[in-house]
């Protein structure tokens, strides 16, 4: 069966560096972080006190209050992505196919704000008491569900929930579906509010959150500092459409998706494999889908979180896969600003990647200071760099062993 070319055709997100696609990318060029001190609630009983948060987003006058206030934090961001992500492709519905039009759309964790409300509502008041609205706000397939009525979008609508792997699985699965000719146009990516006590809690327990007070201190991956990843909320949604249906309407183009990998360690619940053994059979994956070597890779975004075992293995992974050429890659992590924003890190990840390729231009790993030698990689430190790349990789590794990689391919 001949695989058909698929393309990204519009662009939407909001996170910790920006309230638009545009902001983001300003911002991510010019190295600004996102993290700052908690102020969704009061973190004086708790170890960690930064987060990325989304800030300055007017979520009822976007939105309509009404219909924010049925929906948790993570579906209103979803909605808000998704809305900048159409009106960037100039899609015309009315002359679309619906049926062949889906949604996948990653949550990591769900309606976890809502979560902690109602146990808090239902302790006060008994639990027959809580929300109607309680389940489809917290169950992580509403914000691809709301997409999907919203814009009237029939086809397959799905949400992938491979922890912060997710948003990266939301973009490939969905070239996949079009690629394999079962639909023209899909919308994807990945939404995340897990800035919550109780939420912030758990991974805090787990030792997995950094606990410094410093906001440029915290996220520094591939850092010998390094000391855990900076929790972020957001979403990213790109609009994927097959190349002659893009071309025919004449829309633009930012990137070509040429291919994807997936796969699990198989390891551990938490760690990677030794070695990054499972992230880099998957880049290979990824690889020799799109059908390009190794040595043609330009850049890679990684999922670099500032965690020791994390940064060190992927660099493995890397070097595993590239060999010598490893040594001429440019390899950052826009974790260093956003933070880690779980289920939605890949979406909004892949993003900057195109960015990147349209504009040749790499964003920095910032806040970096001290070498590691398990890190030794080009990480574009701290400045980025303007650069004629052709070719990327997007990163994404979640808890469970799941690995995800997309390769985009710069459109001329």
């Amino acid at each position: 069966m001949e695989k058909r070319r698929v393309v990204i055709t519009g662009m939407g997100t909001v996170n910790p560096v920006g309230n638009s696609v545009s902001e983001s990318w300003a911002a991510a060029k010019a190295g600004k972080c996102g993290i700052g001190p908690i102020t969704r609630y009061d973190t004086s009983n708790m170890r960690v006190k930064l987060a990325g948060e989304v800030r300055g987003l007017d979520v009822d006058g976007l939105l309509g209050r009404r219909e924010s206030k049925k929906m948790d934090r993570f579906t209103q961001l979803a909605l808000i992505a998704a809305e900048e992500c159409m009106a960037d492709a100039g899609l015309n519905r009315e002359a679309e196919d619906l049926d062949r039009c889906g949604v996948i759309f990653s949550s990591g964790i769900g309606g976890f704000e809502t979560v902690g409300q109602a146990y808090r509502r239902g302790e006060e008041r008994g639990y027959d008491a809580v929300s109607p609205f309680m389940i489809p706000m917290i169950i992580s397939n509403m914000a691809a569900g709301r997409i999907a009525i919203q814009y009237g979008f029939r086809g397959m609508s799905s949400c992938v929930v491979t922890a912060c792997a997710g948003g990266t699985n939301a973009v490939g699965d969905a070239f996949r579906h079009i690629r394999d000719g079962y639909a023209q146009v899909m919308l994807c990516g990945g939404a995340e509010a897990a800035v919550t006590p109780l939420a912030m809690g758990g991974f805090t327990a787990m030792k997995a959150l950094c606990e410094r007070t410093d906001p440029l201190r915290a996220s520094i991956p591939f850092d010998a500092e390094r000391s855990g990843f900076v929790m972020g909320e957001g979403a990213g949604a790109l609009l994927l459409e097959e190349l002659d249906h893009a071309l025919e309407r004449g829309a633009k183009i930012y990137a070509e998706v040429a291919g994807y990998g997936a796969n699990c360690d198989a390891h551990h619940i938490t760690a990677p494999a030794p070695g990054g053994t499972g992230g880099a059979a998957c880049i290979a994956q990824a690889l020799a889908d799109a059908g390009i070597a190794p040595t043609a890779v330009e850049y890679i975004n990684t999922h670099g979180t500032s965690t020791p075992l994390n940064d060190e293995s992927e660099t493995a992974a890397i070097r595993s896969v590239f060999g010598a050429h490893a040594d001429k890659l440019m390899v950052s992590s826009t974790k260093s600003m956003t933070g880690h924003l779980l289920g939605a890190a890949g979406a909004v990840e892949a993003i900057f990647t195109a960015l990147a390729l349209k504009e040749g231009f790499v964003p920095p790993t910032i806040g970096y200071q001290v070498p590691d030698p398990a890190c030794d990689l080009d990480i574009v430190p701290n400045e980025g760099r303007q650069a004629d790349i052709k070719i990327a990789l997007s990163n994404s590794l979640g808890f469970g062993g799941h690995n995800a990689a997309v390769v985009l391919k710069r459109w001329d």
